[in-house]
């Protein structure tokens, strides 16, 4: 079996654009991958064109093999629109890999297990308390979600300041606590828009006493060294909210 196409197609999924990626083999097996929106969404079908040539005629199955040598043969690191075209190739080829061997893919990466997994639903924004309320509470009755994850903004960062966005996070937070099933879970994504590490640790701090499920992406990626000060700077986050500081 080898690889002898791929097909690109860009749909939405809300308001968010979402390119779907098909590889294609000799043996009429396909597989399918996504790529992550980053938002210049129409520049990845010609890389994906671009990336197709370097796996042109393999066999798909050897996926460790050639995603290495995707990432690989650039020059320079892929970037964020190269990692994501990629990780769509990766997606696609496990696809095929799995449908080859007659298997789910967990199978192909050692099993399964656990029979069940408990999972959380985005949110994505930061509603009212009642309105966050009213919105558990009916993806809790249609589908059984007692876990959310929220943004945790309530305002534009960078308009007023920052003490006064932290504390309203918390005291928003502390408000959807109080009106809300006490085994309900809520996480909060923080998008990787703040850039200093005390700022990340602040803004942790004032949802620490109302425990949330977790905190993700508190600083920007780029740069290791702040997360290396973001560790030195948090402990684990207490229930009491007593301390995020080491």
């Amino acid at each position: 079996m080898h690889i002898t196409g791929i097909k690109t197609y860009m749909q939405r999924v809300d308001d968010r654009p979402r390119l779907l990626l098909k590889i294609e083999t000799s043996e009429g097996i396909s597989g399918w991958g996504e790529c992550y929106n980053h938002g210049p969404d129409w520049a990845l079908p010609p890389l994906l064109d671009y990336l197709f040539h370097q796996i042109e005629g393999e066999d798909p199955r050897r996926v460790e093999f050639l995603v290495l040598k995707l990432n690989q043969q650039c020059r320079f690191p892929p970037g964020a629109l190269g990692l994501a075209a990629i990780s769509a190739i990766d997606h696609a080829l496990w696809d095929i890999a799995g449908k080859a061997a007659g298997l789910p893919v967990y199978m192909l990466l050692g099993g399964n297990v656990r029979d069940r997994v408990k999972v959380y639903c985005g949110v994505y924004t930061a509603p009212d308390p009642e309105a966050a309320r009213d919105q558990s509470l009916e993806l809790n009755e249609k589908y059984g979600y007692t876990a959310f994850k929220l943004s945790p903004y309530r305002r534009d960062l960078h308009t007023g300041r920052w003490g006064e966005l932290v504390k309203e996070t918390g005291d928003w937070f502390g408000k959807i606590r109080e009106i809300t099933p006490s085994h309900f879970d809520y996480a909060f994504d923080a998008h990787a828009k703040i850039f200093e590490p005390y700022q990340a640790v602040q803004l942790a701090a004032a949802i620490a006493p109302n425990d949330p499920l977790f905190y993700e992406e508190p600083i920007r990626p780029e740069h290791i060294p702040a997360w290396t000060e973001l560790k030195s700077k948090v402990t684990v986050p207490l229930a009491t909210g007593e301390s995020l500081y080491s």
